[in-house]
């Protein structure tokens, strides 16, 4: 039995000003063949799943590389294609290969490629013949192309949101493979346009019941897989939108019908998922009184739409700068993406006393710079936090005080959303000891922050991730969806 493994992801704001190139996978993650760590990251974990399984059953492993970068603007041409080939010659180099198994995100979009990793797809298809198994993992706010389906032989998504179980889920499409080139099963897949978009966050309900509904049918009834591809509303491409996934052992008339009716019963929870959000000022104002009638824990408050996750800047500073026009004190800010700023604070050093403007550089709409007198608290080459079993890195970072007040602020290089709350405390500042945290994250930081939290608050501040889909301008969605329009089943 003899495998190929790669991953190439990332996740593609086509409204967002930050572009990506070559340098963005470099800083966030790059490994070539045989150089994977034993921890996973978000789109690398079939990877790390097979070399475990390759010791236990006697797999002949063949390594590609495996890269990720930090969701943002448009990809550059060049680099989508180089990375392309690179995995391409590496996969002709091992020839002939039983299967090929992929770590990707889905929501890539590069200069020319609407869909790139359905061309990654269809280029593996032409080169290893119709008769090779090819496998891959997705995050699932992708895109679900009808071209990956039909150069794919099992296709899963992670089922949580926050993505708690990317690991588990690596390793659920591993396993399918195996038992695939084994004989043991037959996978086909069937699809379903729910024809929307929406938020679908598994941290509560509805969403709760409905993927531990779909996590009890696994393994029952000829069904593989079932997984949600709750789409990506801010990247512009024809077939955006939510679509059911479903993977049965030869039973395509059933699964299709699955498919359907798990499609239907989420558009009828259209509307009715997304996280209740506030103002900013109403945000606050609740902030504030949870923080005075519950101490000893820290309120968090998400600033939902200046997500880097989003493939947004994240240097939006319209909450923090409120929180200092109202005299807010006792808060810790993760994080602020700005390299100028802390290449500064590298220079001052730790304790240095410097004027300093950080922040709202990337555009207008997430607010104007902060300009103040500093303290340098903490300056690092390379800070980081964890993601689950995922290190994930800040770059070169700095911890800065606006002096005056209590308010902490971390400045960071890598442009990332705020995961967990290490990301205080390696820098030396705990998180405890604040009565508010402020995070960059629309709901990835909820599993890391919850055992810490008095209460978690989602503020929408009006940043420029495209989170309205009902007036995005969306200049190549290619169908009508919800809530563009209200009934698009007719």
């Amino acid at each position: 039995m003899r495998i190929f493994t790669a991953s190439l992801a990332t996740e593609t704001n086509t409204f967002s000003p930050v572009p990506t190139d070559r340098a963005s996978f470099e800083m966030a993650f790059y490994a070539g063949p045989g150089q994977h760590p034993e921890t996973p990251t978000l789109c690398s974990s079939p990877m790390v799943a097979l070399r475990r399984r390759a010791k236990a059953d006697g797999i002949d492993l063949i390594e590609g590389t495996a890269t990720w970068a930090e969701p943002g603007g448009l990809l550059q041409r060049q680099t989508f294609e180089a990375l392309r080939d690179e995995i391409l010659d590496q996969l002709k180099a091992a020839l002939p290969v039983d299967a090929v198994v992929l770590g990707l995100h889905g929501a890539m979009v590069a200069q020319g490629y609407d869909d790139p990793e359905g061309d990654l797809l269809a280029r593996i298809r032409e080169m290893v013949g119709p008769d090779v198994l090819i496998a891959a993992e997705l995050d699932p706010h992708s895109h679900l192309t009808a071209k990956r389906v039909a150069n794919s032989n099992i296709l899963a998504a992670f089922l949580e949101f926050p993505h708690t179980d990317f690991y588990e889920r690596g390793e659920h499409v591993v396993d399918l493979a195996i038992r695939t080139l084994r004989g043991e099963i037959k996978p086909v897949i069937s699809t379903f346009d729910c024809r929307m978009i929406d938020v679908f966050p598994t941290s509560r309900e509805p969403m709760r019941s409905f993927v531990d509904r779909m996590k009890a049918m696994h393994g029952k009834d000829g069904i593989l897989s079932v997984s949600l591809i709750h789409g990506f509303m801010a990247g512009d491409v024809p077939e955006l939108g939510t679509r059911m996934l479903v993977v049965t052992d030869n039973r395509k008339a059933e699964g299709d019908a699955l498919a359907e009716k798990l499609g239907m019963e989420i558009f009828s929870l259209r509307g009715k998922t997304m996280m209740p959000q506030f103002s900013i000022d109403a945000g606050l104002d609740k902030a504030l009184e949870l923080a005075a009638t519950r101490p000893g824990k820290p309120v968090v408050i998400a600033d939902t739409w200046d997500n880097p996750g989003g493939g947004v800047a994240g240097d939006g500073t319209l909450i923090l700068r409120r929180m200092i026009e109202r005299g807010i004190n006792n808060v810790a800010v993760a994080t602020i993406w700005d390299p100028i700023a802390v290449t500064f604070c590298l220079a001052a050093g730790e304790g240095a006393h410097i004027q300093l403007r950080f922040g709202g550089k990337a555009g207008p709409d997430g607010g104007a710079p902060i300009d103040a007198m500093v303290e340098v608290v903490r300056a690092v080459t390379e800070g980081w936090q964890s993601f689950g079993a995922s290190r994930v890195t800040f770059g070169p970072t700095a911890l800065v005080r606006i002096l005056g007040t209590e308010i902490d602020v971390i400045l960071n290089t890598n442009r990332t959303q705020t995961f967990e709350p290490d990301a205080y405390s390696n820098l030396g500042l705990d998180p405890l000891s604040k009565e508010l945290l402020l995070v960059k994250s629309t709901n990835h930081f909820h599993a890391g922050f919850l055992p810490i939290a008095a209460e978690i608050l989602y503020i929408d501040a009006g940043a420029p991730y495209a989170s309205n889909p009902r007036v995005t301008d969306y200049r190549k969605l290619n169908r009508p969806i919800w809530p563009r329009v209200e009934n698009p089943h007719g």
